[in-house]
């Protein structure tokens, strides 16, 4: 495919998603049916016109890499689910009754969803090259390929009432008899397969990195970054759910993260301040743990004020003002761990060069300075070969 050709679908697919939503934000005005979740349904749109617009751009500039195709393909994907799934919900005349034809919405909504976020699988086997790590891994890619077909399939032609929806109705194309039975047996099957599919996309990714060196490190450490985020926040969401308590910004914080994923994706596989990840690793671990040793502390400040002196107000103005002086402090002290931790050269090399800085002040003798001063150029840039030439006197 040429360049032109590849920009112009490209830009196509990216066009169609944008007018899909277009489709299903517009469908909820005309019917009677409120919407459900407005912040929720934000974030989603959002997700999806990212996706769409950053897999144009990559599809463009590296038409070879299916990465981007694989983003446009879920942008796409995405959108035709937002919009079957309000037309299965259209309600034009107020009614609870399921209408015939917005039956087909339903049933795209059904089926449609696993492939869509099963795309997502694709990154992790062929992120950053577009090639996969093996040929076994190749065919470990074509079996979650197989997964993703099956699990459609064998969710679009079984009988029975399709999804959640407020109206529910019968699959309009459901197969009856036998093959309608084996159908509905074997469908919970695909989830677990699909469960499999991902494991294993993640697997190659570790191996993928495990193995990386130089920039195609780099390129994965942008994606490891926001991927990890997301799949945290998820994480913590589904926990706190399990627990019996509700703390939804966490939910919807982990969405954002995995709509900021294409971005990271792209700044990759672009290349465009590719070298800037180390830096944004590090300023997301000080900056994540000083707002959570931050809002622990003054939680405990405010419920230990708040108890020993019975007014609110002013365990509120205490424990602000506590924080606000343990900023500075608290986030030297977070930096320097995370130096040590998980920068450990750029740590040792700054406290040489401090250590340096100190004796510089008392030396007084030219030869001890001189051997001194190499024995740190080595410590710290760790060059081939040292030499020092010294300007005699005129």
């Amino acid at each position: 495919m040429s360049a032109h050709a590849a920009a112009r679908l490209a830009w196509s697919l990216c066009a169609a998603a944008t007018a899909l939503l277009a489709l299903a934000s517009v469908l909820p005005a005309l019917g009677a049916s409120p919407r459900s979740d407005r912040l929720f349904e934000s974030i989603f749109t959002l997700m999806i016109l990212t996706y769409a617009a950053v897999g144009a751009v990559v599809a463009t500039r590296r038409p070879g890499n299916p990465i981007g195709w694989v983003f446009c393909a879920f942008g796409l994907c995405a959108a035709v689910l937002a919009a079957a799934a309000e037309y299965a919900e259209f309600d034009p005349t107020g009614s609870a009754a399921a209408l015939p034809e917005f039956a087909i919405g339903a049933w795209i909504a059904e089926w449609i969803a696993l492939p869509t976020f099963g795309l997502l699988v694709f990154v992790l086997f062929l992120f950053p090259t577009g090639r996969s790590l093996s040929p076994r891994w190749r065919a470990a890619t074509w079996f979650a390929a197989g997964v993703l077909g099956g699990g459609a399939i064998s969710v679009a032609f079984k009988p029975g009432t399709l999804g959640e929806n407020s109206r529910p109705v019968d699959n309009p194309v459901g197969v009856e008899g036998t093959v309608g039975e084996a159908l509905t047996a074997i469908a919970p099957l695909f989830d677990v397969l699909s469960v499999v599919a991902l494991a294993l996309g993640a697997t190659a990714m570790a191996l993928r990195f495990r193995r990386s060196r130089g920039e195609e490190r780099l390129q994965l450490k942008w994606l490891a970054l926001t991927g990890g985020l997301g799949g945290a926040g998820l994480a913590l969401s589904l926990l706190v759910d399990a627990a019996g308590a509700e703390f939804e910004p966490l939910f919807y914080l982990s969405f954002l993260a995995f709509a900021m994923l294409p971005i990271a994706a792209a700044v990759a596989i672009l290349r465009h301040r590719l070298y800037d990840i180390d830096v944004v690793i590090n300023r997301a671990l000080v900056y994540g743990g000083l707002t959570v040793t931050l809002g622990a502390t003054y939680l405990g400040l405010v419920l230990l004020i708040g108890l020993a002196v019975g007014e609110s107000g002013f365990a509120v103005a205490a424990s602000t003002l506590a924080v606000a002086a343990l900023f500075r402090p608290a986030r030297a002290r977070i930096q320097a761990i995370v130096d040590r931790r998980f920068y450990r050269r750029r740590y040792d090399a700054t406290q040489t060069l401090e250590s340096f800085g100190g004796r510089l002040r008392d030396e007084i003798d030219l030869e001890a300075l001189g051997a001194d001063l190499r024995g740190v150029v080595r410590d710290t840039v760790q060059p081939a070969h040292v030499s020092l030439w010294l300007k005699g006197p005129r």
